[in-house]
């Protein structure tokens, strides 16, 4: 946490969060919230705590970190643009220990300190820091211990042969059952029923694949073929991968067993259930975190077990393509590299909108590499589904440089367009600017016309005035509601409309210098220069078309 004196924390250092379910105008309302955050600040940091640092969810439930305000707070402790962060009370942040340890933990990270004060929770203080280290401490047992219970009820899953739900594989459908518990209740589940059509394409992969011995090669083999997924997408060499090596698609036979003890997987069957007839279910294959794709998780973390649906292939044959594709690990698939190429990764076909990849031609008298660019679908087809013209690629290259040097000087038609987009955005930002300070006033206006209604009913309770002054403060809270709405839209527009700005800065710095250094720069400096600009370039057989960053990017039509 910060290691420097609390004397030199200023105001610009601090923040607060406060949150309340409900408005209620009493208690620990979030107007109570923020005036005890603001004394606090005073009393120990002698700063006054800004009101642009405090936020404040109202109507939000502290058992979910899903919160707009709370949300916007981690972004800019992210940005590092706070040291502390105070709350009133513990809860306000979270009522889930792990979401809490989770909090405290991004805290510490970022080097910022947390101040709880109804319990005295200080991250500046050692004892602060003891109580965080036990909290974490609970956190991870929690979470531990639910992962052993989640694997546990796996387990327990896995002996019945159920599909779980989600997306079938390939050549499956789900299909209800019922069956009657010990309890004499109906319980109703799911199992795997095959689909003839989708499960004859599954055996013609294994076929090929045993035949080609090469993923690459099946893949193009499915191109020409027309031969795509269910929902009508060219396979990928991955997505084949991941077909081939599914045991779902595995007779249980002896050999499968065999295979899979020797592999170090994970199975919850007797060997006599591999019978030759049943296929396989797999459990905890991938390993699930938010914000991240799906990751393969080791084979001895799998749970193997024998599904309710009939095998596909047969044990001998899943098990040799097992070993072929180990085999070719390897073997992994390799591109022509080309170290000289600075456009791949932004030309594309405009035929059929595949990246068009650098493949190398010769090396010429003069020692230097000639290389083509050519279509991704025309190469995988064999020019049955594209064929549009390669393009030499150290002419390419040439020529898009140059064309970024006209367009870099001060009197071309893209720095007259980035001069009229600042200036738009200007305007914007000003406009803005005046509605969120219009807004700013409106809520603070009807905070206090609130606060002065409860004071009022207060003093008229058992009177026919409470139901009129109630009224009035619900329209009042519906409308700052919605005013706190259009005030959190705006500040994004702004802060949008700061981002553009900026980009637009950074692209006339680049562009000022474009012509002055590109010719000096080693090709991966070239490429990394090009990419700052260039959105992408297509290719369409005789013109390339640049296509600029920026919302109204120049478009550069020329002839090769």
């Amino acid at each position: 946490m910060i290691s420097e004196d609390v004397s030199s924390i200023t105001e610009n250092d601090l923040c607060f969060y406060s949150r309340k379910s409900k408005f209620t105008g009493k208690g620990e309302s979030i107007g109570n919230q923020i005036e005890m955050g603001k004394d606090y600040a005073s009393r120990n940091f002698g700063a006054m705590l800004k009101d642009e640092n405090v936020y404040e969810d109202e109507g939000y439930s502290g058992g979910t970190t899903d919160r707009p305000k709370f949300k916007l707070l981690m972004e800019n402790i992210k940005k590092r643009k706070y040291k502390i962060l105070i709350v009133y009370r513990l809860d306000r942040i979270s009522r889930n220990i792990i979401d809490f340890a989770d909090i405290i933990e991004t805290l510490n990270k970022y080097n910022v300190a947390f101040i709880s004060i109804r319990e005295s929770f200080d991250t500046t203080t050692p004892m602060g820091r003891a109580m965080m280290y036990i909290a974490s401490v609970f956190a991870q047992l929690e979470r531990e211990t639910a992962a052993e219970r989640i694997r546990d009820n796996m387990i327990e899953l896995a002996k019945t042969g159920r599909w779980l739900g989600g997306i079938t594989p390939q050549g499956f459908i789900s299909e209800p059952i019922t069956r009657i518990d010990h309890n004499g209740k109906e319980r109703h589940q799911f199992k795997l029923v095959p689909d003839p059509n989708e499960l004859e394409l599954i055996k013609l992969l294994f076929e090929k694949f045993t035949e080609l011995n090469s993923l690459t090669k099946l893949e193009s083999f499915c191109v020409q073929n027309n031969i795509t997924t269910r929902n009508n997408i060219d396979f990928s060499r991955f997505a084949l991968r991941s077909i081939l090596t599914n045991p779902v698609y595995a007779t249980a036979d002896k050999e499968v067993y065999s295979y899979l003890v020797n592999n170090g997987f994970e199975i919850y069957a007797d060997e006599r259930d591999f019978d030759g007839m049943h296929g396989l279910m797999v459990y905890n294959k991938t390993s699930q975190e938010k914000g991240h794709s799906n990751k393969i998780r080791d084979n001895a973390e799998w749970i193997v077990a024998i599904g309710a649906h009939p095998g596909v292939i047969s044990g001998k044959q899943w098990v040799k393509v097992q070993n072929l594709i180990q085999q070719n690990k390897s073997k992994s698939y390799r591109k022509v590299k080309n170290s000289e190429s600075l456009l791949s990764g932004l030309l594309r076909c405009s035929n059929c909108g595949s990246y068009m990849r650098p493949r190398i031609s010769r090396t010429n008298k003069d020692g230097v590499t000639v290389f083509y660019y050519m279509c991704e679908l025309k190469e995988k087809s064999k020019k049955t589904r594209c064929d549009i013209k390669n393009v030499h690629g150290n002419t390419l290259d040439s020529l898009v440089i140059e064309e970024i040097k006209k367009l870099a000087s001060s009197d071309s038609e893209l720095s007259t367009r980035i001069g009229k987009e600042k200036l738009n955005i200007e305007i914007s930002k000003n406009s803005i600017s005046n509605e969120i300070e219009l807004l700013e006033n409106n809520i603070k206006e009807n905070e206090l016309s609130i606060s002065n209604l409860v004071n009022t009913l207060s003093q008229a309770q058992n009177t026919g005035a409470t139901k009129y002054i109630i009224a009035q403060i619900d329209e009042m809270d519906k409308q700052t509601a919605s005013f706190r709405e259009r005030l959190a839209e705006l500040r994004e527009r702004s802060q949008n409309a700061n981002l553009m700005d900026e980009g637009f800065d950074v692209m006339k710095d680049i562009l000022s210098t474009f012509s002055q250094i590109i010719d000096t720069l080693d090709i991966p400096e070239k490429r990394n220069m090009i990419r700052s600009l260039v959105e992408k370039i297509t290719w369409d057989g005789q013109f390339i078309d640049l296509i600029m960053f920026g919302a109204n990017a120049k478009k550069k039509e020329t002839a090769l």
